[in-house]
Formats: structure tokens, C-alpha cells, sequence
């Protein structure tokens, strides 16, 4: 099959969350299984330009529209690990793609508006026939409406569409003049039928448009498949989604097993085994390398050298990801006598103030760092115990995901894709060989501690169990090869 993706990040080179990683991991066992598939995404001024290959322009005179006015773009292609990308870039008055961030401008519907527009001029004329086109979130959301509603009258093929919702919360608000400004009848879309935002009447709601308009909808779990079907998960949608739940699928997530290995992570001190089965001498060895991962963090980050248990969370400390209960996780093992690192970035100055401070008063044996480190989040995945995941909600997660394959035992809230990865030792309906963490149901210090409690009370008084039930958790195979051959499935 031909597949293109409409995407507003692809990890390595873009990447602000699990998106990213997403898109890229999915289009590279697409890819192993023989499919093509090509990306597009925004040019923008933040790329890591040193992992793209044969960068080159392959269009130079693609006219775009915004309002009356139009505007010229360059189409460059490039590759990353055997994948074929197109950027589209604007040569726009207001720099759209050049701004130093991927997100976080006022005009940011503008902007992805404008993205969408100009990719479906460079698809038209670039004269492609593609099987399929996946789109990913509200940035790329009004793609089947501009194919249905301008295209396929201009003369373009019908292509079937797959819309993935990553994340409910952003649904990109917007009045009926941005749509009108890309070529549309934004007024004539003010219905609730249509893209009429259910909350703010005025507006139009991009990802509304898009679950409308898709051929068919994908989450990146089936828990939140559930999920967004109810008033307290569906931000506003759950009504308007149940409508069209025949078209709706649940895909878990995988993770990227050739760049989360740590078989071949250089990122480690010492590599260690990462595919079961697991014979009694790679157990051992397992468990001396996870020793030395350890003490080479604790030396990088100045801990005291100790055999303490060390707990570990990696996160955008954003209040989807609860991040008062990750503060209090941090309190909490380090006044029962653990370790506890926490690397996560900050953009609200609310939060951050709340990191600030708990970085003032706290012991030798607990470290916050508030800038990502790419490399020292392997090592992190390496080193530590247990690993906490406390959201909110959490439409799938990667990193108890990660940290399942690195050997780190997930303390997670039991929702989304954390309760469809991680099950709990005591409590847990799924066979005793399947379960691999911890879980806790309501988000609050007191549930959270009770199930912190129960991770530290094993690993002092029952080695042998712990580390069973690290070995299951490493014996889970969460490679995107299910979810590829589901979404195959979706496109045909």
C-alpha cells in the first residue's frame, strides 16, 4: 500500500511528545513490511538537520492561499532511517515555520491551517495517488475536509483518510475567518453536525472537523477508545464521538525497539539482555548490570554510591501528567530512605515554581532536572528500580513502555494505555505471568503512597519476587509489529 502521513512532529528531528515517536515508529515497520510511505510536515527552523540525508528541493514553485493573498513554497525532500519526508516550506510574510519552537505561538492555528492547505496543493499537484492518508491530531485535522469540500472537486482522486486521536485536551479552537482564509466557507461549517465546537458556540473546532470528515478514527489505546466516549475523557466530544464510534479503533502504541535497546543503548554503562525468554545466567547478568547502571547515574549526578532503591520519573511536568503527585512521589521515597531522579521540562510558571522550590529543600539522595536530556534518559531507564507514571490521563504512554523493556517496574494510575500496559502484582485480573507493576485508581497522595508502599515493602523483603516481576515486564513484547499490522488493517 501507499500511505501518507500529515503529521506536525516526527521524532527524531521534531519531537515535543510521544506524537512524535508515534508517527516515526509506525512508519518504520510500515516500511519493513514493504509498504511506502511518505511524510510531510513543516519545515521549521528547529529540525535536527544533522539526521536528515539527501536533502534536497524537489518543488520550488508550489502557490499556497491565505485569504486573497497567495504565497510561494518550497518542497524539500529528505530521508531518516529509510524514510521518505517532504517539508513543506512557507515563504510567508510571518515566518510561520521559523519561530524557534514547534508550538506555543498565539497564531498557531494560523499557522498548521496554512501547513495543511499548502500540503494538499503540493498532494494535488504533485499528481500522487496514495491509498491512504493518516493524519495525526488537530494540526492536520481539516485534511479530509479540504480533500471532501475543495479537491476532489478540483479533479483529485478520492483518498480514504485515517484521522489518530493522540490527545483529546487540544482541539484547536478557531472562528469561522480561519477557514475562510484557506480557501473554505468557514460560516457554513457553524453547525453541530459539523465543526460548531460543543462549549464556545462562535467557534469552529478543528479535531471535531477532522472526526466528522475521516474516513475512519483511531486512539492510541483501547482503554481511551472507552475512554473519550465519556463526559469526564471526551473534553467536550464524548456525544459527538459516540455518533461516530463505528468508525472508531483503539490501537495500542508500541515503542521503538531499535532505538529503546538495551542490548545496544550507548547511552548505558552496561548493556544488558532485552529478549525473553531469559535463561538463569541472563537474569544474573541483568540484574549486575542494572547494579552498575545504577552507580554510574548516581556518580553522573553526584548521588551518594548506595544500593538504595532508586525511583525515576521522565515527563513533560504538565498538569495532564499530575505533577503535584510526581512532587509527592519525590517526597515520599526520599523519607522512607530511597533515591528518587526526576528530569522533566517545565513551560508553566506555576509548576515550575513548585519544582524550584521542591529543588531547594530537598536531600543529597534526590536530584530534579528541568531540561530534557536525551542520553541521560537511557541511562535513567538503566539504572532505576521503579519507574512512576501518576497522569491524570494518559490517552497511551511510552515511558512505562521504555521502561518495562529497560527493566524498571512501573507505579502507574490505572488509566488510558497505563492500564492496558501495566498490571498490577496483587490486584490485577490478568494471569500472575502477565503482570508487571503496580497501579493505583484515584489520583491522590494517599492512593499513590499506598502503592509506593507496596513497591518498596517487595524490594526489601523479597528479592526473588522482585526480580520476577522485572522479568515479566521485560518479556512483553511492545514493538509496533501488532499495532502496524492493525493499522493495515484500518487502510484497507
Amino acid at each position: 500500500m501507499h500511505i501518507v502521513h500529515f503529521t506536525s512532529e516526527l521524532a527524531p528531528i521534531a519531537k515535543v511528545g510521544g506524537l512524535g515517536d508515534v508517527v516515526y515508529g509506525l512508519c518504520k515497520e510500515l516500511v519493513r513490511l514493504g509498504h511506502k510511505v511518505e511524510i510531510i510536515l513543516p519545515k521549521y527552523d528547529t529540525l535536527r538537520y544533522d539526521l536528515l540525508k539527501n536533502l534536497k528541493v524537489c518543488y520550488r514553485e508550489l502557490w499556497s492561499y491565505e485569504g486573497p493573498y497567495r504565497y510561494n513554497n518550497t518542497i524539500w525532500s529528505c530521508e531518516i532511517e529509510g524514510l521518505t519526508i517532504f517539508l513543506i516550506e512557507p515563504h510567508h510574510p510571518r515566518y510561520f515555520f521559523h519561530r524557534g519552537t514547534i508550538y506555543g505561538c498565539e497564531d498557531d492555528i494560523d499557522r498548521f491551517l496554512y501547513f495543511s492547505r499548502a500540503a494538499m496543493e503540493f498532494l494535488y499537484k504533485s499528481g500522487k495517488t496514495p491509498d491512504a492518508l493518516h493524519l495525526h491530531d488537530w494540526p492536520t485535522a481539516i485534511i479530509p475536509l479540504l480533500l471532501k469540500d475543495m479537491y476532489i472537486d478540483l479533479g483529485m482522486k478520492p483518498i480514504r483518510t485515517l484521522l489518530t486521536l493522540h490527545n483529546l485536551e487540544h482541539q484547536g479552537r478557531c472562528p469561522t475567518k480561519s477557514l475562510s482564509e484557506i480557501g473554505l466557507r468557514g460560516e457554513e461549517y457553524l453547525s453541530p453536525d459539523l465543526l460548531q465546537d460543543p462549549e464556545k458556540l462562535p467557534l469552529l473546532n478543528l479535531l471535531k472537523g477532522g472526526i466528522a470528515y475521516s474516513d475512519r478514527l483511531s486512539t492510541v489505546s483501547p482503554s481511551y477508545e472507552q475512554e473519550i466516549q465519556t463526559l469526564e475523557g471526551g473534553h467536550g466530544l464524548s456525544s459527538f464521538i459516540q455518533k461516530h464510534k463505528k468508525k472508531l479503533k483503539g490501537i495500542l502504541n508500541g515503542i521503538d525497539e531499535d532505538f529503546w535497546n538495551p542490548e545496544k543503548d550507548p547511552n548505558l554503562e552496561e548493556n544488558f539482555p532485552a529478549h525473553a525468554p531469559f535463561s538463569t545466567m541472563q537474569i544474573e547478568h541483568i540484574e549486575a548490570c542494572k547494579i552498575k547502571n545504577k552507580l554510574a547515574l548516581q556518580k553522573k549526578l553526584s548521588l551518594p554510591e548506595t544500593s538504595k532503591p532508586l525511583a525515576a520519573c521522565i515527563s513533560r511536568l504538565v498538569p495532564q501528567k499530575a505533577p503535584h503527585l510526581i512532587a509527592a512521589t519525590f517526597r515520599y521515597i526520599l523519607e522512607k530512605g530511597g533515591q528518587c531522579v526526576i528530569l522533566g521540562s517545565i513551560h508553566d510558571p506555576e509548576i515550575l515554581e513548585i519544582f524550584s522550590e521542591l529543588k531547594q529543600t530537598t536531600s543529597s539522595n534526590g536530584i530534579i532536572i528541568l531540561e530534557y536530556d536525551e542520553a541521560l534518559s537511557h541511562l535513567i531507564y538503566g539504572a532505576s528500580d521503579f519507574f512512576i507514571v501518576p497522569s491524570l490521563f494518559e490517552p497511551c504512554g511510552l515511558t512505562q513502555m521504555i521502561a518495562l523493556r529497560y527493566g524498571s517496574i512501573p507505579i502507574v494510575r490505572n488509566t488510558g494505555g497505563l492500564k492496558d500496559t501495566v498490571f498490577d502484582i496483587d490486584t490485577s485480573t490478568e494471569p500472575a505471568s502477565e503482570r508487571n507493576g503496580f497501579t493505583f485508581e484515584q489520583p491522590t497522595e494517599k492512593e499513590l503512597q499506598k502503592a509506593l508502599s507496596r513497591a518498596l515493602h517487595l524490594w526489601k523483603t523479597d528479592r526473588k519476587k522482585w526480580i520476577n516481576l522485572r522479568m515479566q515486564g521485560m518479556s512483553k513484547d511492545h514493538s509496533w509489529k501488532r499495532a502496524a499490522l492493525e493499522y493495515l488493517k484500518l487502510y484497507q
